[in-house]
């Protein structure tokens, strides 16, 4: 998987091949002499046995009647438990982005935008490898990229006019687009294609990180390295087709925990993946905006 949110996730990760593990991640274990889960009619011999009394006709019949659980019922995961939750933190993050923006003084943008990347960053780790996910920790970590986004936003936008606007649509739609595409089956999500977005995101990681060390040392100057001027755009719009192929597994991740009947307080585990995956994807377009305009200037 190409998120570590997801992919190091009990639940949420690809189902394993036995029937043990199957059932770890959220398979089904039966158990001798257990009682029917609601709204399922009971089996010959389960009860009138080992001192537990018969049923008569009418709580036979009651059962029978009786719905069948929903998923609302059994605490399982649903899409819309996803969609409100990422909902919910998307709002958060756009109101903190824009506080930030507006009320943070020019002279206190670059303090605001690097505690609010560190600590983006630390509850980022913390909350990627964590097997039962806090919403109070990810809440927070929601609330620090909301501070980050607001203060480099505003300084592209600055430096790029339009860049922000560019980039908050490129986004959107990126997004609705890579729906799109699963919700179809335009796109699937196979073992080659997790294979083959793994071995890119590890090019494109060292290739960031090569460009980030060169810059510090000086050894290239401009202001964006190695992805200035035509090879910069390419490179940028390489990374916004990584981040749409991440959100594409990350849509089929969380199909199969909604199939396997996960826990709902997994809810907050896809909403925190979807958030780290467009946050990633709207700095990539943000900077894109950027270097297609400088390469315009000049």
């Amino acid at each position: 998987m190409s998120n570590p949110v997801f992919s190091r996730s009990d639940v949420f990760g690809e189902p394993r091949r036995t029937g043990a593990a199957g059932a770890r991640r959220g398979g089904t274990a039966t158990y001798p002499n257990q009682t029917p889960a609601y709204g399922t009619p009971p089996q010959a011999g389960q009860y009138g046995a080992g001192g537990q009394q018969a049923m008569d006709a009418s709580q036979l019949d009651a059962m029978y009647q009786s719905p069948s659980a929903t998923t609302a019922d059994t605490k399982r995961l649903t899409y819309d438990d996803v969609i409100i939750k990422t909902g919910g933190l998307l709002a958060l993050l756009v109101v903190v982005a824009a506080a930030t923006w507006t009320l943070v003084p020019p002279a206190m943008l670059g303090p605001v935008m690097l505690v609010g990347a560190i600590g983006g960053l630390v509850l980022g780790l913390v909350n990627a490898f964590k097997r039962n996910p806090s919403p109070a920790l990810i809440v927070a970590y929601t609330v620090f990229e909301g501070a980050f986004l607001g203060a480099i936003s505003f300084m592209f936008n600055s430096l790029y006019d339009g860049a922000v606007t560019q980039a908050v649509l490129g986004t959107i739609s990126v997004f609705a687009v890579s729906l799109f595409l699963f919700r179809s089956g335009r796109v699937r999500v196979t073992p080659k294609f997790t294979r083959w977005l793994m071995f890119a995101l590890i090019g494109y990681a060292l290739f960031s990180l090569l460009n980030f060390v060169l810059m510090l040392t000086g050894v290239v100057g401009g202001e964006f390295g190695l992805r200035g001027g035509p090879i910069g755009i390419i490179v940028g719009l390489v990374a916004v087709g990584l981040a749409a192929a991440s959100l594409i597994v990350d849509f089929d991740s969380i199909k199969r925990g909604v199939e396997a009947g996960v826990p709902a307080k997994m809810a907050w585990s896809a909403a925190f993946g979807l958030l780290v995956t467009l946050i990633w994807l709207y700095i990539e377009l943000l900077r894109l905006a950027a270097i297609i305009s400088s390469f315009a200037r000049d």
